[in-house]
């Protein structure tokens, strides 16, 4: 298949954090698989001025590369419902793969269901919201760890780390860490705001498989409930030993206590930890067991031919308006939506400070739209989208 991929190149946006996950891991899946595959990159910071030009420009990119399936994962307003379904039109399968729903699902993708030929969710749980919703076609899949970083385990006694975890420093995730330094257990942490700072992604795999035991928390990035998150396979992929968060859903991809293990709060983290320190030699073959059942189950390879199927088993797009210029006409950045927007920024600078101020300006501006516009913020006349674009 002709497959355009919409998403991110890099993490959040950003180039100096690295690639993001969908782009390293997606498409060298899809390519190994035999398709051929293109990307537009929808998350990329400053770009598009508007968001009128990003979608103008999707479009185009459909015109010219014909693909025979769009696969999306979207940040929030940024792919218009007018767009999709000009490109729907054109005969092109759309799938869109919801990340977070344990979240998301309430402010992002129950909106925008209906514009897309097929959902891919990696939360269980949200499964009967989508089809109480009406959406017909819905799969559930799953994280999973890429080929490349497959190294057989390590013995405990040949790591160099006790305990590690490479990741952001948000939420509670220093209070987990601080529950083990208070035990006396040496922990390394690698990753934005922490002492040790950001490592390059070639080394997150060594450093997992370095590991007595590597860390996983699973709460997202706005707290929330509790998610699977691709750290779960990343790390027995990478030859590890992986603890992690409880999550629900989680132990249909992994037997716990057998190939993983998990905690529920500081006091289960401590002695959890303390166990598999105590007990290399259980250690050791539940690291190799969930190694061996990451080989045989949840590679991207896998989880992208189940992909490929489910958009191959969709009924054909239904015809409809091609033309994005009604919806062009209605993105308009109107004098009251800039002085909406610059007072927003200015309170959010004298709160929190100039360097985060835009980041909750946007924040905020998008709670409030998704709770008093609904679907319509999706929609290229959504006064969000206009405001920060």
């Amino acid at each position: 298949m002709r497959i355009l991929c919409v998403f991110g190149a890099h993490q959040y946006g950003d180039a100096t954090r690295g690639a993001s996950l969908e782009a390293s891991c997606f498409i060298p899946a899809l390519r190994e698989e035999g398709h051929e595959v293109s990307l537009f990159d929808s998350w990329i910071r400053g770009r598009y001025a508007t968001l009128a030009e990003l979608n103008g420009a999707l479009l185009d990119a459909v015109v010219a590369l014909r693909p025979d399936l769009l696969l999306s994962v979207v940040r929030d307003v940024e792919l218009w419902s007018e767009t999709l379904g000009a490109i729907r039109a054109r005969g092109v399968r759309t799938l869109s793969w919801a990340t977070d729903d344990t979240w998301k699902w309430r402010q992002v993708s129950r909106f925008i269901l209906h514009d897309y030929d097929g959902m891919i969710t990696t939360h269980e749980g949200a499964l009967e919201d989508y089809r109480q919703h009406g959406a017909r076609h819905v799969l559930l899949s799953q994280w999973a760890a890429p080929t490349a970083a497959f190294q057989a385990p390590l013995p405990a006694a040949s790591c160099r780390h006790q305990v590690s975890f490479v990741g952001i420093a948000y939420g509670d995730r220093r209070r987990f860490v601080a529950a083990l330094v208070e035990a006396g257990i040496p922990v390394t942490c690698f990753g934005h705001q922490w002492p040790a700072g950001s490592v390059p992604a070639d080394d997150i795999p060594r450093i997992m498989r370095d590991s007595v035991i590597a860390l996983n928390f699973s709460k997202g990035l706005y707290g929330g409930p509790h998610q699977i998150k691709a750290r779960v396979f990343e790390v027995p992929g990478a030859g590890g030993f992986l603890l992690t968060e409880d999550a629900p859903g989680l132990s249909r991809w992994f037997r716990i206590g057998e190939e993983i293990d998990v905690f529920h709060d500081e006091a289960s983290l401590v002695e959890r930890v303390r166990h598999y320190l105590a007990q290399p030699v259980l250690r050791d073959q539940c690291a190799r067991r969930a190694h061996e059942r990451t080989r045989r189950e949840h590679t991207y390879r896998q989880r992208m031919r189940a992909v490929v199927a489910f958009a191959q088993s969709l009924p054909a797009p239904h015809a409809g308006p091609v033309d994005l210029a009604p919806a062009m006409a209605h993105h308009v950045r109107s004098w009251w939506l800039r002085a909406l927007r610059q007072l927003l920024v200015g309170a959010c600078r004298a709160l929190w400070g100039k360097r985060r101020s835009q980041a909750y300006a946007r924040r905020i501006a998008f709670e409030l739209s998704w709770r008093l516009s609904g679907r319509r913020s999706f929609c290229a006349a959504g006064w969000f989208g206009r405001m920060f674009p």
